[in-house]
C-alpha cells in the first residue's frame, strides 16, 4: 500500500493496526511532516512494515516501480486558486492548497503505480466531485463506490470518499451517508464502530 502525501504518517499506521498489510509506504514532499512520520512509525515498533519516503507526488513514478502497489490512499489538497484563506504557514497551505501539486497530478501518478485492478481511495471535498471522477475516468481509474460525509444530518456534506479501481469497469455504488455526530461532541453510533469504540 502506498499513501500519497502521508503527512505525519497516520494512515499507513492505522491501516497496519487494522488490516496488517504486507508492507506500507508513505510518500511526503515536506522534509519536516517526512522526519515525524518517520519517527512515529519507529515509536509504534513499525519500522520492518512501513517505509517513509521523502519526495514530490508529481515524481512518485521515479521513486517506485510502476504497477507495483495493490492500493493507494490519498487524501490530498482540497483547494485551488483562491479558493478559501490560504493559511501564511507554508506546511498547513501545502497541505490545504493546490501549491505544490494538483488533482491531476495524483490521479496520473496513482495509475502509474497502481496494479492493474488495484485500489485507489480518495477523500476529497464534494465541491470538486465532478472534476475529481472526470480526472479518475480519464486516467483509467474507474470510480466504483462513494460516500458523502455530513457533519450532523441537517447539514450539507463536507467529504466525500471515493474507491476506484484501475482498469476497472464503469458501475458505480453510492453508499448511504455517512453522518459524523448525533450532536455536537457526540459521535453517531456508526462512527463509533469505524473508530472502535
Amino acid at each position: 500500500m502506498l499513501d500519497m502525501g502521508t503527512g505525519t504518517g497516520i494512515i499507513p499506521i492505522l491501516m497496519e493496526a487494522k488490516y496488517h498489510c504486507r508492507h506500507l509506504t508513505g510518500l511526503e514532499i515536506q522534509a519536516d511532516s517526512a522526519d515525524m512520520a518517520c519517527r512515529s512509525v519507529a515509536l509504534n515498533g513499525l519500522s520492518d512494515k512501513i517505509d517513509i519516503v521523502t519526495g514530490d507526488i508529481r515524481e512518485a513514478e521515479h521513486y517506485f516501480r510502476s504497477a507495483s502497489f495493490d492500493c493507494i490512499t490519498c487524501n490530498p489538497p482540497y483547494m485551488i486558486g483562491k479558493h478559501g484563506i490560504v493559511n501564511p504557514e507554508a506546511p498547513k497551505a501545502i497541505a490545504r492548497h493546490e501549491i505544490l501539486c494538483t488533482f491531476e497530478d495524483v490521479a496520473g501518478q496513482a495509475a502509474k503505480l497502481l496494479k492493474p485492478g488495484g485500489h485507489f481511495y480518495l477523500v476529497h471535498r464534494p465541491f470538486r466531485l465532478a472534476e475529481i471522477i472526470t480526472t479518475m475516468t480519464y486516467y483509467k481509474l474507474e470510480p466504483k463506490r462513494m460516500q458523502l460525509v455530513y457533519p450532523y444530518a441537517d447539514k450539507e456534506p463536507n467529504m466525500v470518499l471515493l474507491e476506484a479501481v484501475r482498469g476497472g469497469r464503469p458501475r458505480m455504488t453510492v453508499e448511504k451517508p455517512l453522518i459524523i455526530f448525533r450532536e455536537p461532541g457526540v459521535y453517531t453510533p456508526e462512527i463509533r464502530d469505524v473508530y472502535g469504540y
